[in-house]
C-alpha cells in the first residue's frame, strides 16, 4: 500500500488494464528530485536553469515594540520577519548569508522550501560567509529562520 492524496492504494486490486496502459506509456520512474540530488552551486548553474541570488545578513539589533519598549531580535537584514525571497518554481535558488565580524553569535539559514536536511544549514560564525544553493521545485509559500546544528540557544533563534 502507499499513500496517495490520503487514500491506500493497493496495487493487487487494481485494474489490470491500468496497469497495462502505465507499462505501454513506458512504466513508472521513481526519482529523487534534483533539488535534492545536487546542491553544489557551480553545478547547478550549468543547468540553463535561472539562478536567483539571495544576500541576506544575519544580525542581531535591538527593535522598536508597542509602548515604546524595545526586543533584542536576531534578524536577517535587520528585520522581523526577514525580507521575501521571490523565485520560480525551478529556478537555481542561491543563498548567501554574511554574519558581519562585530556579530555577537553564529547564525544560520534554514530554508524549508529546499526540503534539504538542517546539516546544510549549519552555523555561520561572526566573521564568516557561507554559501548554498538548491534547486526550488517545490511550489508554494515556505518559512526560513535562522538555523544551525551547532548553534547553542537554537530555539532562541527561531523564537
Amino acid at each position: 500500500n502507499t499513500q496517495i492524496s490520503g487514500q491506500g492504494l493497493d496495487i493487487n486490486k487494481m485494474d489490470v488494464d491500468v496497469l497495462e496502459q502505465i507499462h505501454q506509456m513506458g512504466g513508472l520512474q521513481l526519482v529523487m528530485p534534483r533539488a535534492f540530488a545536487e546542491t553544489d552551486c557551480g553545478a547547478l548553474a550549468d543547468t540553463g536553469r535561472t539562478v536567483v541570488e539571495f544576500n541576506l545578513t544575519g544580525e542581531s539589533v535591538e527593535l522598536p515594540i508597542m509602548g515604546g519598549k524595545t526586543y533584542n531580535a536576531m534578524t536577517f537584514n535587520g528585520q522581523v520577519p526577514g525580507p521575501t525571497l521571490r523565485v520560480t518554481q525551478g529556478d537555481v535558488v542561491q543563498m548567501t548569508l554574511v554574519i558581519p565580524a562585530d556579530e555577537v553569535t553564529g547564525h544560520g539559514n534554514d530554508m524549508h522550501a529546499s526540503q534539504m536536511s538542517a546539516t546544510y544549514f549549519d552555523s555561520v560564525n561572526p566573521g564568516e560567509t557561507s554559501q548554498y544553493c538548491y534547486i526550488a521545485e517545490s511550489a508554494g509559500v515556505f518559512k526560513y529562520h535562522c538555523s544551525g546544528v551547532h548553534l547553542a540557544g537554537m530555539d532562541q533563534h527561531v523564537l
